[in-house]
Protein backbone atom coordinates (compact mmCIF):
# COMPACT_ATOMS: atom_id res chain seq x y z
CA UNK A 1 0.00 0.00 0.00
CA UNK A 2 1.83 3.06 -1.27
CA UNK A 3 2.04 5.98 1.13
CA UNK A 4 1.39 8.42 -1.75
CA UNK A 5 -1.95 6.74 -2.54
CA UNK A 6 -2.94 6.54 1.13
CA UNK A 7 -2.00 10.02 2.29
CA UNK A 8 -4.94 12.03 0.88
CA UNK A 9 -7.51 9.57 2.18
CA UNK A 10 -5.77 9.26 5.52
CA UNK A 11 -5.69 13.03 5.77
CA UNK A 12 -9.42 13.14 5.02
CA UNK A 13 -10.13 10.52 7.69
CA UNK A 14 -8.09 12.46 10.25
CA UNK A 15 -10.04 15.60 9.38
CA UNK A 16 -13.32 13.68 9.79
CA UNK A 17 -12.24 12.42 13.21
CA UNK A 18 -10.96 15.82 14.30
CA UNK A 19 -14.23 17.47 13.27
CA UNK A 20 -16.04 15.05 15.58
CA UNK A 21 -13.63 15.83 18.43
CA UNK A 22 -12.37 12.26 18.77
CA UNK A 23 -9.39 11.86 21.08
CA UNK A 24 -5.89 11.30 19.70
CA UNK A 25 -5.87 7.76 21.10
CA UNK A 26 -9.17 6.97 19.33
CA UNK A 27 -7.86 8.43 16.08
CA UNK A 28 -4.72 6.31 16.26
CA UNK A 29 -6.81 3.21 16.92
CA UNK A 30 -9.13 3.86 13.95
CA UNK A 31 -6.23 4.48 11.56
CA UNK A 32 -4.44 1.38 12.85
CA UNK A 33 -7.56 -0.73 12.18
CA UNK A 34 -7.88 0.50 8.58
CA UNK A 35 -4.17 -0.03 7.93
CA UNK A 36 -4.25 -3.56 9.35
CA UNK A 37 -7.31 -4.48 7.28
CA UNK A 38 -5.64 -3.17 4.13
CA UNK A 39 -2.46 -5.14 4.86
CA UNK A 40 -4.37 -8.35 5.56
CA UNK A 41 -6.58 -8.08 2.46
CA UNK A 42 -3.75 -6.64 0.31
CA UNK A 43 -5.92 -3.83 -0.93
CA UNK A 44 -5.65 -0.06 -1.08
CA UNK A 45 -8.05 1.65 1.34
CA UNK A 46 -10.16 2.98 -1.55
CA UNK A 47 -10.68 -0.61 -2.74
CA UNK A 48 -11.80 -2.08 0.59
CA UNK A 49 -15.18 -3.82 0.58
CA UNK A 50 -17.54 -5.00 3.30
CA UNK A 51 -16.50 -8.55 2.43
CA UNK A 52 -12.90 -7.57 3.19
CA UNK A 53 -14.01 -6.25 6.58
CA UNK A 54 -15.80 -9.55 7.26
CA UNK A 55 -12.73 -11.59 6.33
CA UNK A 56 -10.55 -9.36 8.49
CA UNK A 57 -12.91 -9.77 11.44
CA UNK A 58 -12.81 -13.57 11.13
CA UNK A 59 -9.02 -13.40 10.94
CA UNK A 60 -8.85 -11.40 14.17
CA UNK A 61 -11.22 -13.78 15.96
CA UNK A 62 -9.30 -16.86 14.79
CA UNK A 63 -6.00 -15.29 15.86
CA UNK A 64 -7.24 -15.32 19.46
CA UNK A 65 -7.88 -11.61 19.86
CA UNK A 66 -10.49 -10.80 22.50
CA UNK A 67 -14.01 -9.83 21.31
CA UNK A 68 -13.52 -6.37 22.83
CA UNK A 69 -10.35 -5.81 20.78
CA UNK A 70 -12.01 -7.13 17.64
CA UNK A 71 -14.92 -4.78 18.17
CA UNK A 72 -12.51 -1.89 18.61
CA UNK A 73 -11.11 -2.58 15.15
CA UNK A 74 -14.60 -2.95 13.67
CA UNK A 75 -15.66 0.42 15.11
CA UNK A 76 -12.68 1.98 13.34
CA UNK A 77 -13.65 0.34 10.05
CA UNK A 78 -17.25 1.39 10.49
CA UNK A 79 -16.15 4.99 10.86
CA UNK A 80 -13.91 4.76 7.81
CA UNK A 81 -16.66 3.35 5.59
CA UNK A 82 -19.58 5.32 7.01
CA UNK A 83 -17.99 8.75 7.36
CA UNK A 84 -14.88 9.01 5.21
CA UNK A 85 -16.13 6.87 2.30
CA UNK A 86 -19.78 7.98 2.73
CA UNK A 87 -21.04 4.40 3.02
CA UNK A 88 -23.71 4.59 5.78
CA UNK A 89 -24.72 0.96 5.18
CA UNK A 90 -21.50 -0.01 6.99
CA UNK A 91 -23.47 -0.25 10.25
CA UNK A 92 -25.48 -3.08 8.71
CA UNK A 93 -22.67 -4.96 6.95
CA UNK A 94 -19.88 -4.72 9.55
CA UNK A 95 -21.09 -6.79 12.49
CA UNK A 96 -19.90 -6.59 16.08
CA UNK A 97 -18.75 -9.63 18.03
CA UNK A 98 -20.71 -10.61 21.10
CA UNK A 99 -18.66 -9.89 24.19
CA UNK A 100 -18.87 -12.24 27.19
CA UNK A 101 -20.29 -10.58 30.29
CA UNK A 102 -17.85 -11.03 33.15
CA UNK A 103 -18.23 -9.77 36.67
CA UNK A 104 -15.39 -7.56 37.91
CA UNK A 105 -13.01 -8.94 40.53
CA UNK A 106 -13.45 -7.05 43.81
CA UNK A 107 -11.28 -6.89 46.91
CA UNK A 108 -12.66 -6.75 50.41
CA UNK A 109 -12.12 -3.56 52.42
CA UNK A 110 -9.48 -5.37 54.48
CA UNK A 111 -7.65 -6.39 51.31
CA UNK A 112 -7.76 -2.83 49.96
CA UNK A 113 -6.26 -1.60 53.23
CA UNK A 114 -3.42 -4.12 52.90
CA UNK A 115 -2.70 -2.97 49.35
CA UNK A 116 -2.59 0.70 50.33
CA UNK A 117 -0.34 -0.01 53.29
CA UNK A 118 2.03 -1.97 51.02
CA UNK A 119 2.33 0.82 48.43
CA UNK A 120 5.99 1.66 47.61
CA UNK A 121 6.24 5.12 49.12
CA UNK A 122 3.98 7.99 50.17
CA UNK A 123 3.41 9.26 46.62
CA UNK A 124 2.03 5.95 45.38
CA UNK A 125 0.07 5.30 48.55
CA UNK A 126 -1.59 8.69 48.10
CA UNK A 127 -2.27 8.12 44.40
CA UNK A 128 -3.75 4.67 45.01
CA UNK A 129 -5.83 6.12 47.86
CA UNK A 130 -7.28 8.63 45.38
CA UNK A 131 -8.04 5.84 42.92
CA UNK A 132 -9.98 3.89 45.55
CA UNK A 133 -11.32 6.75 47.66
CA UNK A 134 -12.74 8.72 44.73
CA UNK A 135 -13.22 5.94 42.18
CA UNK A 136 -11.01 7.61 39.57
CA UNK A 137 -9.49 5.99 36.51
CA UNK A 138 -5.70 5.78 36.35
CA UNK A 139 -5.54 8.47 33.66
CA UNK A 140 -7.67 10.74 35.85
CA UNK A 141 -5.55 10.20 38.97
CA UNK A 142 -2.22 11.04 37.37
CA UNK A 143 -3.58 14.15 35.61
CA UNK A 144 -4.85 15.81 38.80
CA UNK A 145 -3.61 19.29 39.63
CA UNK A 146 -3.23 20.66 43.14
CA UNK A 147 -5.96 23.15 42.29
CA UNK A 148 -8.39 20.30 41.51
CA UNK A 149 -8.65 19.47 45.23
CA UNK A 150 -11.48 21.56 46.68
CA UNK A 151 -11.33 21.16 50.45
CA UNK A 152 -14.19 23.61 51.06
CA UNK A 153 -16.71 21.83 48.86
CA UNK A 154 -15.16 18.41 49.56
CA UNK A 155 -14.92 17.66 45.86
CA UNK A 156 -12.23 16.61 43.40
CA UNK A 157 -12.54 18.26 40.02
CA UNK A 158 -11.90 15.82 37.19
CA UNK A 159 -11.17 17.73 34.00
CA UNK A 160 -11.82 16.07 30.67
CA UNK A 161 -12.23 12.53 31.94
CA UNK A 162 -13.31 9.67 29.70
CA UNK A 163 -15.54 11.00 26.94
CA UNK A 164 -13.93 14.44 27.39
CA UNK A 165 -16.29 15.34 30.20
CA UNK A 166 -15.67 17.33 33.39
CA UNK A 167 -17.19 16.07 36.62
CA UNK A 168 -16.92 16.33 40.39
CA UNK A 169 -15.65 13.30 42.30
CA UNK A 170 -16.01 12.46 45.97
CA UNK A 171 -13.49 13.87 48.45
CA UNK A 172 -13.85 12.26 51.86
CA UNK A 173 -12.36 13.76 55.07
CA UNK A 174 -9.86 10.92 55.32
CA UNK A 175 -8.76 11.29 51.69
CA UNK A 176 -8.38 15.04 52.20
CA UNK A 177 -6.14 14.34 55.20
CA UNK A 178 -4.05 11.92 53.11
CA UNK A 179 -3.70 14.50 50.34
CA UNK A 180 -2.67 17.23 52.80
CA UNK A 181 0.01 14.97 54.24
CA UNK A 182 1.38 14.36 50.75
CA UNK A 183 1.30 18.08 49.91
CA UNK A 184 3.19 19.02 53.08
CA UNK A 185 5.92 16.50 52.23
CA UNK A 186 6.25 17.03 48.48
CA UNK A 187 4.91 20.58 47.91
CA UNK A 188 3.94 19.80 44.29
CA UNK A 189 3.68 23.12 42.40
CA UNK A 190 1.13 22.22 39.71
CA UNK A 191 0.56 18.53 39.16
CA UNK A 192 -0.47 16.62 42.26
CA UNK A 193 1.81 13.73 41.34
CA UNK A 194 4.71 15.23 39.33
CA UNK A 195 7.12 13.02 37.45
CA UNK A 196 10.53 12.70 39.16
CA UNK A 197 12.16 12.85 35.72
CA UNK A 198 10.16 15.82 34.42
CA UNK A 199 8.77 17.95 37.29
CA UNK A 200 6.63 20.00 34.90
CA UNK A 201 4.81 16.87 33.80
CA UNK A 202 2.88 14.25 35.74
CA UNK A 203 3.59 10.56 36.36
CA UNK A 204 2.31 8.10 33.79
CA UNK A 205 -0.56 5.62 34.27
CA UNK A 206 2.04 2.92 33.54
CA UNK A 207 4.07 4.00 36.58
CA UNK A 208 0.97 4.01 38.78
CA UNK A 209 0.04 0.56 37.50
CA UNK A 210 3.52 -0.73 38.31
CA UNK A 211 3.25 0.64 41.85
CA UNK A 212 -0.16 -1.01 42.27
CA UNK A 213 1.09 -4.45 41.27
CA UNK A 214 4.09 -4.12 43.57
CA UNK A 215 1.74 -3.30 46.43
CA UNK A 216 -0.52 -6.25 45.56
CA UNK A 217 2.46 -8.58 45.60
CA UNK A 218 3.71 -7.28 48.94
CA UNK A 219 0.21 -7.48 50.41
CA UNK A 220 -0.03 -11.16 49.46
CA UNK A 221 -3.16 -10.71 47.36
CA UNK A 222 -3.67 -13.73 45.09
CA UNK A 223 -6.76 -12.53 43.20
CA UNK A 224 -6.43 -11.65 39.52
CA UNK A 225 -6.59 -7.88 39.93
CA UNK A 226 -5.52 -4.80 38.00
CA UNK A 227 -5.30 -1.11 38.85
CA UNK A 228 -8.90 -0.62 37.64
CA UNK A 229 -9.94 -3.04 40.40
CA UNK A 230 -9.71 -0.17 42.89
CA UNK A 231 -12.42 1.65 40.92
CA UNK A 232 -14.53 -1.51 40.97
CA UNK A 233 -14.02 -1.70 44.74
CA UNK A 234 -15.10 1.92 45.17
CA UNK A 235 -18.42 1.28 43.43
CA UNK A 236 -19.07 -2.09 45.07
CA UNK A 237 -18.28 -0.90 48.59
CA UNK A 238 -20.59 2.11 48.13
CA UNK A 239 -23.39 -0.22 47.06
CA UNK A 240 -22.75 -2.29 50.17
CA UNK A 241 -23.39 0.92 52.14
CA UNK A 242 -26.77 1.18 50.34
CA UNK A 243 -25.73 4.24 48.30
CA UNK A 244 -28.15 4.66 45.39
CA UNK A 245 -26.77 3.23 42.16
CA UNK A 246 -27.69 6.44 40.31
CA UNK A 247 -25.47 8.43 42.68
CA UNK A 248 -22.62 6.01 42.02
CA UNK A 249 -23.22 6.41 38.29
CA UNK A 250 -22.62 10.15 38.60
CA UNK A 251 -19.52 9.70 40.77
CA UNK A 252 -18.00 7.24 38.30
CA UNK A 253 -18.86 9.38 35.30
CA UNK A 254 -20.75 6.58 33.57
CA UNK A 255 -22.90 7.62 30.63
CA UNK A 256 -25.30 4.69 31.01
CA UNK A 257 -26.85 3.31 34.18
CA UNK A 258 -26.43 -0.21 32.79
CA UNK A 259 -22.66 0.18 33.05
CA UNK A 260 -22.91 0.94 36.76
CA UNK A 261 -25.57 -1.71 37.42
CA UNK A 262 -23.05 -4.52 36.86
CA UNK A 263 -21.75 -3.87 40.39
CA UNK A 264 -25.09 -4.92 41.87
CA UNK A 265 -24.17 -8.48 40.87
CA UNK A 266 -21.05 -8.55 43.04
CA UNK A 267 -22.31 -6.93 46.23
CA UNK A 268 -21.55 -9.51 48.91
CA UNK A 269 -23.71 -8.00 51.65
CA UNK A 270 -26.75 -8.01 49.38
CA UNK A 271 -26.27 -11.71 48.69
CA UNK A 272 -25.70 -12.39 52.38
CA UNK A 273 -29.21 -11.15 53.17
CA UNK A 274 -30.93 -13.39 50.63
CA UNK A 275 -32.41 -16.73 51.73
CA UNK A 276 -32.43 -19.57 49.26
CA UNK A 277 -35.95 -20.96 48.60
CA UNK A 278 -34.53 -24.33 49.67
CA UNK A 279 -33.97 -22.97 53.18
CA UNK A 280 -37.66 -22.11 53.45
CA UNK A 281 -38.88 -25.63 52.72
CA UNK A 282 -39.94 -27.82 55.63
CA UNK A 283 -38.33 -31.06 54.53
CA UNK A 284 -38.22 -34.20 56.55
CA UNK A 285 -34.79 -35.57 57.30
CA UNK A 286 -33.66 -38.28 54.86
CA UNK A 287 -33.89 -41.85 56.17
CA UNK A 288 -30.83 -43.33 57.81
Amino acid sequence: MAEEAMSPLRRRMIEDMTARNLSEATQRGYIRAVRACCEYCRRAPTKLTFEDARRFQLHLMESGLSPASVNGAMVGLRFFFRVTLHRPEALEYIAMAREPQRLPVVLTQEEVARVLEAAPGLKWRTALSVSYGAGLRASEVVALKVSDIDGERMRIRVEQGKGRKDRDALLSPHLLSVLRTWWKVARPPVWLFPSPHAPFNYVTPKSLNRAFHEAVRKAGIKKAVCLHTLRHCFATHLLEQNVDVRVIQVLLGHKKLETTAVYTHVVAKTLDNVDSPLDLLRLRAPPG
